[in-house]
């Protein structure tokens, strides 16, 4: 069995590309691995968060993935700062690590175009909390999107350079939890691109019903097909991937002759598209707030996934110490 870590935004609530791309996979995963997922509120620091609602945001985010089905039980669910070992380790890797290396991540690059007036120590870093987040539990495998790879990559390299500069195979080098063909990109709304809070493209699980059919009533379209079977515009094709994901296979079935017989009518077309994402997420929106009402439910499964991730931390960070060359009087 391999040790898997994942963290998870403590901004934003969640949306359906979300639910259908890594979460449903994480849910599957949690039973073959041994996993930990943290709430990663510590890297939400580097874009200065409102402290008014960095709690709100973390009880929000965990509310909604246990509801939709990760088990305190079987994983360990913990919020990073509940884990102060994360910090230590951090600190002791960015003795290791080098400014040149952490300012030429296309992260950081990024975040500099974006946010000029806010580069700050934390963003330089955020490669490093990544990885002391993952060596922290040994991580064999980390669940990472496109724009994490290279951040993955810099925590095989600071394992290496650890293990290296200490003649010790301590750290693991951890690679990518592949997902393959089950992992399923749910596009946005907006006509192109994936579903993201960002974009402002997206439908949420906490959405109640007559927000979700505004929202995919506005969905882009485009004039209808003029010759039969023709090739589907990909604000058409987005909606039909959702439509896929959510509708039986008749509904598919439908709609798609429609289309292709050039009889499509769109507002038919995202009616059903809504009703169908309304049965899907009206279940786990329901959960979302019996959660949320349950305060020491709540406090449970954070206390209890603080202790079994520091149980783990604890002896990284001791061992580390120790190989660093720390010793008591």
């Amino acid at each position: 069995m391999e040790t898997v870590v994942s963290g998870i935004r403590s901004t934003g609530n969640l949306h359906l590309g979300n639910y259908f791309g890594a979460l449903r996979n994480f849910i599957k995963m949690q039973h073959e691995n041994n996993c930990y997922f943290f709430i990663a509120d510590y890297h939400s620091l580097t874009t200065h968060p409102d402290p008014a609602h960095l709690h709100s945001n973390v009880r929000q985010v965990l509310s909604e993935y246990l509801a939709a089905g990760l088990d305190p039980e079987v994983s360990t669910i913990f919020v990073q700062s509940d884990v102060p070992e994360v910090t230590e380790l951090y600190l002791l890797l960015n003795m290791h690590v080098y400014i040149g290396e952490l300012e030429r991540t296309s992260s950081f690059k990024e975040k500099v175009r974006k946010q000029p007036e806010n580069v700050n120590a934390g963003l330089l870093t955020y490669p490093t909390l990544m990885a002391a987040d993952i060596l922290l539990h040994k991580a064999n495998k980390v669940p990472v999107g496109k724009d994490q790879e290279q951040h993955l990559e810099m925590t095989r390299k600071f394992a290496r350079r650890f293990n290296t500069m200490y003649n010790v195979e301590y750290f693991p080098e951890p690679s990518a939890y592949n997902f393959g063909s089950e992992l399923i990109k749910i596009p946005g709304l907006d006509g192109s691109g994936k579903m993201g809070k960002s974009e402002g493209n997206g439908v949420y699980l906490f959405d109640e019903p007559t927000a979700i059919r505004k929202k995919v009533m506005k969905a882009v379209t485009d004039q209808g097909p003029t010759e039969p079977n023709s090739v589907k515009a990909e604000p058409v094709e987005n909606l039909f991937t959702i439509l896929k994901v959510v509708s039986s296979p008749d509904t598919v079935a439908f709609f798609e002759e429609k289309y292709n017989n050039c009889e499509i009518r769109y507002g038919d077309l995202k009616k059903q598209l809504a009703e169908d994402i309304v049965a899907v997420t009206a279940p786990i929106r329901e959960r979302i707030l019996e959660i949320q009402k349950d305060e020491e439910y709540l406090r449970k499964v954070v206390k209890m996934g603080a202790e079994k991730a520091r149980e783990s931390a604890s002896k990284t960070v001791a061992e580390v110490r120790e190989i660093m060359g720390f010793k008591k009087f």
